[in-house]
């Protein structure tokens, strides 16, 4: 039955216009963003999980930059240990040229005590970004530095703090007013009053062996830095790709998508002016 007027020809032709039209719209955003979901009504589940990775990505760059604060202080704790072990190798042999009596004493503990401020200098100013890890002040008596190393999250959204601990019980490398006895018995050291040379020489090989340990211990603490920087490096990228594949538009099958939708939207515009045209053929029933 046909009417003049109800044109369902043309409302059947209006509402597929509407639907190509509005997929259009969505493929057209999905190229131009190049997201498949940009928000929570194309899917909420997805897009909830894909923003709550991201943040973690966040989080993960900012463990990377405390983990290279953390390598520069150490780097330069190590430098400073390295340097005070090398000073202490000097004042070796100044006793040792002290025990043998061919040189002056009272030159060789000027000597002596120069070196002694050298390294108070060394120590005091190894310090990166405020922190050095050489100098028992800077600490107020803490005995770890702690540097953020990850954020963990649970299964029930919970995120914990994880961090590389650093013992510094014996890296104070102070002579004066340090905590390593090693060190300090250097203090009393004098080459003009020394009667027990082999326990003068004992002390010196103590305070090379705690400047020694000290660097060692920096070595290793930087290694593992070392190693989780990359692990932290590489984990930030695999989510990344991870929040890509649930989220990025497929751009190849979204162009193929765009062009088939682009010629239905041609045909669908067609398909509305010829049900539009068909109530004027009405018209010719009442010519006479």
């Amino acid at each position: 039955m046909s009417s003049i007027l109800t044109n369902n020809g043309a409302m059947v032709a209006l509402q597929t216009l509407k639907g190509i039209n509005s997929s259009l719209a969505k493929t057209q955003d999905q190229i131009s963003t190049g997201k498949d979901i940009n928000n929570a009504k194309d899917d909420a589940a997805i897009w909830a999980i894909s923003k709550v990775m991201e943040s973690d990505v966040n989080s993960f760059k900012a463990v990377s930059k405390s983990l290279s604060l953390a390598t520069g202080a150490i780097t330069t704790a190590n430098a400073a240990a390295e340097s005070v072990q090398k000073l202490l190798g000097e004042m070796k042999a100044k006793v040792v040229s002290a025990k043998d009596g061919n040189l002056k004493r009272e030159t060789l503990q000027t000597d002596f005590e120069d070196l002694k401020a050298q390294i108070e200098t060394t120590v005091k100013g190894s310090q990166f970004n405020g922190i050095n890890l050489v100098n028992g002040d800077q600490f107020d008596g803490a005995s770890t530095f702690k540097a953020l190393s990850a954020l963990n999250r649970a299964q029930d959204g919970t995120v914990t703090a994880d961090t590389i601990d650093i013992d510094l019980a014996n890296t104070d490398l102070r002579i004066t007013g340090g905590t390593v006895t090693a060190m300090t018995d250097l203090a009393a050291l004098d080459l003009t009053t020394v009667t027990d040379w082999d326990a003068a020489l004992a002390t010196i090989e103590a305070a090379i062996g705690a400047s020694v340990d000290a660097a060692s211990a920096f070595g290793s603490a930087n290694k593992r830095i070392e190693i989780q920087s990359s692990f932290i490096s590489k984990l930030g990228d695999s989510m990344t790709a991870a929040i890509g594949s649930l989220v990025d538009a497929d751009m190849e099958e979204a162009s193929a998508r765009l062009q088939a939708l682009q010629t239905q939207q041609q045909l669908g515009i067609q398909s509305l002016s010829i049900a539009n045209q068909a109530p004027k053929s009405l018209l010719s029933l009442f010519r006479g």
